[in-house]
């Protein structure tokens, strides 16, 4: 009955001409179809897209049956025979039906699955989906962002793989979609590398492949783990995953090196609107992982000038290992621990002036240091985490070190002494001495940031408000300290001297809010330990 419904439906579209199909014809083809599908009939339907005859009605309404076919290969057991004919029938859909039409519906089939079932629609639609998108005169730019944009949205949201045994069961197929879409984009990179002219269109593919190849960095190898020893490393899935994504970078954007060292500073690489107020965490993000997969796991390392100093390397990744200590995933934080050996390494100890502490990251990254020692649940990451620390400290000179134990020391020794020893158990005599150290250190420092704060605030805003009459005139101001004067110092470095100043208050108070906190929650769990409250 389904068979002779659509047939019926054919014949009666045969005799129009193309511009002539109405909304109802469609929705009468799908239904009769989706029907010859349900009810087995797949000889007659492969008949029926395979008739000459019917070239013009499968262009325009073919593209309905992909759904039902896509749905029947990925939800029903169907071995053999019956298998082959589906795949026959999407493949001869894919070739005879309207190529954007197509596009879109395959979009949505790879939109609709969740769970396991993500890694399967696309491990089969993406073939498909790459034939559709080479058959496209117009737009192909566009399209191929499209696709690479949903894919990776359906990407983000599989489990990334934590171990050796994870990456090999690769339970919800992340592994091999990585590798899948490896294939899908390699043959668009290639067009843009091999293009003979720089055309618009070209520009406009390199600006979505280079997205996709930032948004890859970021998701899934921010989080990814690489398998350490050689012979497996050969065999990494993720791995090989990340060096296609370098070598695209590689191949199709700027000079690699200028792309690692100056990316990010004065050009942006997102551009749509739906990234732009995340799009300098998304780009730090995927900044901190290319670092990572370069230096650490040594990824086209051998493209990046051989004269860098290691001090150069240790000032350009700090940023990148403030972003990973940053994290709270020990599969990331991790990763800067590893970029922060690395690259203390190649120092010299004693070497590492103390005018870099003058630099936000170098005292953010042993803050960060700190805090794994101290909350990290691991304890191979936490003696790690200490011995990055006294490294770090080696490397410093003389004025550095003592710098560095002054905005850290007494604060950061209490917060650890509060994280230890619990107050029933007080065995460092901090709880018995905790009034006198509220009163005379942390209620004073708390009076006293606050004060510096606002004084260093006002200095700011006082010097933004007259540097346009400062710049005019090139006036020189000067700065006076304990009554004597400093000259000649020009409005642009005061105010670097006073934000300077003011993120050091900062960083003071954040550990000061922390020590609080902590003494609040220790006190109020002993307390109600105390009246047996659980």
């Amino acid at each position: 009955m389904a068979v002779e419904e659509l047939q019926s439906i054919i014949k009666r579209c045969q005799i129009l001409e193309e511009q002539d199909f109405k909304e109802e014809d469609f929705g009468l083809f799908q239904l009769a179809g989706q029907r010859c599908i349900d009810e087995g009939h797949i000889d007659q339907l492969l008949e029926i897209i395979q008739n000459e005859k019917n070239k013009v009605i499968i262009r325009n309404m073919g593209w309905n049956l992909v759904g039902p076919v896509v749905r029947c290969l990925l939800w029903n057991d169907k071995e053999g025979d019956k298998r082959k004919d589906y795949f026959l029938m999407l493949d001869l859909l894919v070739k005879l039906c309207n190529p954007k039409e197509l596009l879109l519906g395959l979009l949505e089939l790879i939109e609709e699955p969740s769970g396991k079932q993500i890694s399967q629609s696309i491990l089969l639609l993406l073939q498909p989906l790459q034939t559709v998108i080479q058959k496209l005169r117009n737009n192909k730019a566009y399209s191929v962002g499209l696709a690479l944009s949903t894919l990776w949205n359906q990407l983000s949201l599989l489990p990334v793989p934590y171990s050796k045994e994870q990456i090999q069961t690769d339970e919800y197929g992340l592994c091999q979609c990585c590798k899948a879409l490896i294939d899908f984009t390699k043959p668009f990179v290639e067009e843009v590398v091999d293009a003979k002219e720089n055309s618009l269109e070209n520009e406009k593919l390199k600006d979505e492949l280079l997205k996709f190849c930032f948004k890859s960095l970021k998701c899934p190898l921010l989080t990814a783990p690489f398998l350490e020893q050689p012979e497996e490393a050969r065999n990494d899935p993720l791995r090989y995953f990340a060096s296609q994504i370098v070598g695209f970078l590689s191949a199709i954007g700027e000079p690699f090196s200028k792309m690692i060292f100056n990316h990010g500073r004065k050009k942006r690489i997102w551009k749509p609107l739906e990234f732009e107020e995340e799009e300098n965490k998304q780009l730090a993000d995927s900044m901190a992982s290319l670092a990572y997969l370069v230096f650490v796991q040594g990824i086209t390392i051998d493209q990046l000038p051989m004269v860098l100093s290691p001090l150069y390397l240790l000032q350009f990744n700090m940023g990148h290992i403030e972003v990973f200590l940053q994290r709270t995933e020990e599969s990331v934080f991790s990763k800067g621990l590893d970029l922060l050996e690395n690259a203390l390494l190649r120092i010299e100890d004693n070497s590492l002036l103390h005018q870099y502490l003058e630099i936000k990251s170098f005292l953010t990254v042993p803050q960060g240091l700190v805090k794994v020692m101290t909350l990290c649940p691991i304890e191979a990451l936490r003696r790690k985490g200490l011995a990055l620390l006294q490294l770090y400290i080696n490397k410093l000179d003389s004025q550095g070190k003592y710098t560095l134990f002054r905005i850290m020391a007494s604060l950061n020794l209490l917060r650890y002494l509060i994280i230890k020893d619990n107050e029933n158990d007080n065995q460092t005599g901090l709880w018995t001495e905790l009034g006198k150290i509220e009163n005379n250190f942390l209620k004073p420092l708390r009076m006293g940031l606050n004060m510096s704060k606002a004084h260093y605030e006002a200095e700011i805003k006082n010097n933004q408000e007259n540097n346009h009459e400062a710049q005019k005139s090139k006036d020189i101001c000067s700065v006076t300290v304990c009554g004597k004067e400093i000259p000649n110092m020009p409005p642009e470095m005061q105010l670097k001297v006073l934000h300077s100043a003011l993120f050091t208050f900062d960083l003071i108070e954040s550990v000061l809010a922390r020590v609080e906190e902590l003494i609040e929650i220790k006190t109020k769990s002993a307390s109600e330990e105390n009246t047996g409250i659980k």
